[in-house]
């Protein structure tokens, strides 16, 4: 699966929910904001799969190796929330914030100064 972004990434954050933490497979996920009409697949977009989570949101992940790769909201149609572990060029975005810190995993420890937040 490859893609394109044509603007900067907005919204960066880790988010330590056990919701995202179950999806990941891993202590967070670390999602960022990009515009629809900025985000175009050049390759394998037909093996990208859909996941209703809820009547909101929708995660896309990839048929052929599993890989967690987006998701929508009906709530901000405009956006995607790229998972930015699936970037295969460099990020030159800064993370904004950790968010549902009170819900993080116990065995994992922040070990950064990026701002924190116990919920949204």
């Amino acid at each position: 699966m490859k893609f394109q972004i044509a603007q900067k990434i907005t919204d960066i954050i880790m988010c330590h929910c056990s919701e995202c933490r179950r999806v990941q497979g891993s202590a967070f996920a670390t999602n960022g904001n990009v515009e629809n009409k900025n985000f175009k697949f050049l390759k394998g977009e037909s093996n990208l799969t859909e996941f209703k989570e809820n009547d909101n949101k929708s995660r896309f992940f990839c048929q052929s190796c599993g890989a967690p790769i987006m998701a929508k909201l009906k709530s901000n149609p405009d956006y995607i929330r790229v998972r930015l572990g699936t970037m295969t060029t460099e990020v030159s975005e800064s993370i904004e914030k950790h968010i549902f810190v009170k819900s993080k995993a116990n065995w994992d420890t922040i070990c950064d100064d990026i701002p924190q937040h116990k919920e949204w």
